[in-house]
């Protein structure tokens, strides 16, 4: 499978450009897209989930042609957006049932085997009988891969999906993501640097509607090996080593000095060579504006 984009663009009634001459292709796998708030990242993650419609581009899922055909996409599609509604008083397992007669399993006995199987993967069969709307967070986002899952998709999207949740119940929903990852295209959004660098080898970094750079993570890391050094300043000196150096981040010391990591081809004075990261290589592709 493969999901290739080309020059898409989308400008909003307002002016913004939320996607600019947006090129990009997608193998099968976990494919992460990184970015700030604001990058256009649940733009394109809309239009790609046929939600709305870009001025221009195209887009291909395999020889499908998804701006021409975009039902025939939805019956491969899973989608999760940031936000999504339950119905109240309504158990996992029932509205599970409702959701899957909806999308066309009219057979009960197919319909209970499909139930079963999706709230296992999704670490939810013991909870099968309680109320949708008084699940966790975590819960309800593993619920959500729980119903696109009825219909087998094989493009699954999923937007911003660990936004606000505790570290136990991000593992949980990662791992979820993990298990289902090697038979589908799973697109995963997101502006945190630890949730690609825990579950994805593919990824694109996006900012003001275009994509900067796709890499593989660890390669990327590689290719800076040797160029990322660190040092401690005082607060007093942090704008002075900003306007100096190519800083990629700071972070205040339990001393109260601000521990900084720049990049540079020549160690500078005063600082040691550091491990890179894939922060430091997401920082990076941000001041540089590399566009692939």
């Amino acid at each position: 499978m493969i999901l290739k984009i080309n020059n898409l663009t989308k400008v909003y009634p307002n002016g913004v450009k939320a996607l600019d001459g947006l090129n990009i292709e997608i193998k099968s796998g976990m494919f992460g897209l990184l970015g700030p708030n604001g990058a256009g990242k649940s733009s394109f993650m809309r239009t790609l989930a046929t939600l709305q419609t870009p001025d221009s581009g195209s887009i291909f899922f395999d020889d499908l042609d998804v701006l021409k055909n975009p039902m025939e996409l939805r019956k491969r599609l899973g989608y999760l957006p940031q936000e999504f509604g339950v119905y109240p008083k309504m158990s996992a397992w029932d509205l599970l049932d409702y959701l899957a007669v909806l999308k066309g399993i009219s057979v009960s006995r197919e319909r209970s085997e499909l139930i079963n199987q999706v709230l296992e993967i999704t670490n939810l069969f013991d909870v099968r009988k309680k109320n949708v709307d008084g699940f966790s967070g975590g819960m309800k986002q593993r619920f959500g891969i729980a119903q696109l899952l009825l219909n087998n998709p094989k493009l699954i999207i999923v937007d911003e999906p660990t936004a606000g949740l505790d570290p136990a119940e991000r593992n949980r929903f990662l791992n979820v993501l993990r298990d289902i990852a090697s038979e589908n295209i799973i697109i995963f959004s997101t502006h945190i640097v630890d949730d690609i660098k825990d579950l994805c080898n593919d990824m694109a970094i996006m900012n003001k509607g275009r994509i900067l750079a796709k890499i593989h993570p660890l390669e990327a890391e590689k290719e800076i090996e040797g160029k990322i050094w660190t040092s401690s300043v005082s607060p007093d000196d942090l704008e002075k080593t900003e306007k100096t150096f190519c800083v990629l981040s700071s972070r205040y010391n339990p001393d109260n000095s601000i521990s900084v990591r720049v990049f540079s081809e020549d160690q500078p004075a005063g600082f040691m060579v550091s491990t890179p990261n894939l922060e430091d290589v997401y920082f990076l592709t941000l001041q540089t504006g590399n566009v692939n």
